[in-house]
């Protein structure tokens, strides 16, 4: 089947890998304009756009790609169907109804719609999380859902590794939604939860809050993002990887500033010295 995907973050460069390596491999790659990353703030491609560029796939970046240019450019691709994966940008009429759109959405819905659902399934402390292949719609991950499996959640999985999992099986899904004919059920009124993007707020560890919620947050932010410990004289200590011992936060990995990241022994050593 000839397909068009769009997709942005790491996630769906993973998801873009498996569908490349399918019959269904994408014409195009559409994706979102380079962006300033690091200290530098050079402009560097999104993920997905280095991944298509490695496996020789065209690839497309708009400002927008709800005007009738880029239609224009994905319609001269010719696809059956369109693929999207983490794109991070609504997409509106014409498009929306352009032909039919498949998404990949790393939550059981209607359970975390939105902006960062493997994150705040760690944070709630969900036992499970999983995808769903869903049809596109105007709403908010609201779209009838086709395809959908459970993935469980382990008490010392990270973003990292839980993405991981679920990047792989969502892959997986995407291609047996596009080889067989399925049939779309509408998602429950029951159960929506919405999976609100990440804000500053939501790094920082609040000792009051329970240590087993702080271990929570260093989980569903490492590491990709990373939480962090504010100290006495307004600095930021950053934590990518704690526990929960004896009813008390253990930190293990720590960052302090302007350092790599290293062992909280190693921090404790150099802070006495």
């Amino acid at each position: 089947m000839r397909t068009v995907y769009l997709g942005t973050s790491a996630f769906a460069a993973g998801v873009l890998r498996r569908l490349s390596a399918s019959s269904h491999r994408p014409e195009l790659v559409v994706s979102r304009p380079d962006s300033p990353q690091g200290r530098g703030r050079r402009l560097t491609p999104p993920p997905t756009v280095t991944v298509a560029r490695e496996l020789g796939i065209e690839t497309y970046q708009p400002q927008s790609v709800n005007t009738a240019e880029a239609l224009a450019q994905i319609e001269a691709a010719k696809p059956e169907t369109i693929c999207v994966c983490a794109f991070g940008a609504l997409i509106k009429e014409p498009l929306l109804s352009s032909v039919p759109i498949l998404n990949v959405h790393p939550s059981l819905l209607p359970r975390w719609r939105g902006a960062a659902p493997i994150e705040r399934a760690i944070l709630a402390g969900d036992e499970q999380t999983g995808v769903s292949i869903m049809r596109l719609t105007a709403g908010l991950d609201s779209g009838p859902v086709c395809l959908q499996e459970h993935v469980p959640i382990a008490s010392d999985d990270d973003y990292g590794v839980l993405a991981g999992r679920l990047e792989e099986l969502g892959g997986e899904l995407l291609v047996r939604a596009l080889e067989q004919r399925l049939e779309f059920r509408e998602q429950p009124d029951d159960g929506v939860t919405y999976a609100e993007k990440l804000g500053p707020e939501d790094r920082r560890l609040d000792p009051a809050e329970p240590p087993e919620l702080q271990a929570r947050r260093v989980r569903a932010l490492s590491p990709h993002i990373g939480a962090y410990l504010e100290q006495p004289d307004g600095s930021r200590l950053g934590v990518w990887s704690a526990r929960v011992v004896d009813g008390r936060l253990e930190l293990l990995t720590v960052q302090p500033p302007g350092k790599r990241p290293m062992s909280w022994a190693d921090y404790q050593r150099g802070h006495r010295g």
